[in-house]
């Protein structure tokens, strides 16, 4: 009877303890994200993939000229080999005219070397030498020497051309890494939210640009352009970034402009904001990783991000640097 009891307690507790479960609140669900926040991420993110890429432009320019000096280094030493030969070659002959009328075996023992230094030294030890010109001696010293120098450097730049290829790939791979992160945050969001975040910053394309000469060129490539893709690196003819639509907007009108934003500030001579005319460039952000095209009435023409493309903002929608007048 009173093991009945304490079972039927039990039971009565379990039931209870169901019942309390069953009335608790449950958990609220996970909380939309919010779109304010969504978007000052995704924009984050952008910009510096775009920080990345502009160092990436930033570095092939750099890469190309190292390349052209190791190019020319190289040339630079094969000249010197060949003089250096030229001169060992007569110092050769020298030697051995000196030892002419004497036994094989003695002119044995002049060998000489490959190696400048060790030939040298030879010739230091060499009765010979006493015999031997002293401007001849001199010239093929100096050309040793000017050959040593040019090694020295051509294997400097080679180590420099090996170090920023690889920052190119690094860059690169920071470029993916914020561009994946950003789309997968919009991947989160509803199809209306996203689009509102990525139309944000977005201008009506004004019908009429005012400008005359060159910029004329530049501006009506770089208008017929808005709706086209932002790919980072990108050039044309359908798909751009930030210094590639205004490189191949001025090349319209016969201006060579680097694919980088920081080489385009000092492409030009540098404007004061009251002074922007339709065609100059402007610039965003410190260090300097953004440019757009100047169109009038307070508006620009720009490359923005993956998620907008080519598109028409406020010349005050990023915070600007300065401005150049190319050409």
């Amino acid at each position: 009877m009173q093991k009945s009891r304490k079972r039927l307690a039990t039971i009565v507790s379990g039931c209870a303890m169901i019942a309390c479960v069953g009335f608790m609140p449950s958990s609220p669900a996970q909380a939309e994200p919010d779109i304010d926040d969504v978007q000052a991420r995704v924009d984050k993110l952008y910009h510096e993939a775009e920080q990345a890429q502009e160092r990436y432009h930033d570095a092939q320019l750099e890469l190309k000229d190292l390349q052209r000096d190791l190019t020319s280094l190289k040339a630079d030493q094969a000249r010197q080999d060949d003089a250096f030969e030229d001169v060992r070659s007569q110092v050769q002959d020298s030697i051995v005219r000196q030892y002419e009328g004497e036994s094989l075996s003695n002119v044995g023992q002049v060998v000489v070397s490959d190696d400048p230094q060790s030939f040298l030294a030879q010739l230091s030890t060499m009765s010979a030498f006493n015999d031997l010109q002293s401007q001849l001696f001199d010239k093929y010293a100096t050309e040793a020497e000017a050959l040593g120098i040019r090694q020295q450097a051509t294997e400097r730049r080679a180590t420099e051309v090996a170090a920023l290829e690889k920052q190119l790939g690094e860059e690169k791979a920071t470029v993916d890494k914020k561009l994946e992160e950003a789309e997968s945050l919009l991947d989160d969001l509803k199809a209306k939210e996203r689009e509102e975040i990525l139309s944000r910053g977005v201008a009506r394309i004004p019908s009429d640009v005012p400008a005359s000469g060159r910029a004329s060129a530049a501006i009506a490539y770089a208008m017929a352009q808005v709706g086209d893709a932002y790919v980072y690196g990108a050039a044309g003819p359908n798909a751009f970034d930030c210094s590639g639509l205004t490189m191949m907007a001025w090349a319209q009108a016969g201006v060579a402009l680097p694919h980088s934003s920081s080489a385009q500030y000092g492409s030009g001579p540098h404007i004061a904001m009251s002074d922007l005319q339709p065609g100059d460039l402007v610039f965003y952000y410190s260090p300097i990783s953004h440019v757009g095209m100047y169109i009038g009435n307070g508006m620009i023409v720009h490359a923005a991000n993956p998620g907008t493309g080519v598109v028409v903002s406020s010349v005050s929608s990023m915070p600007y640097v300065g401005a150049v007048r190319p050409g």
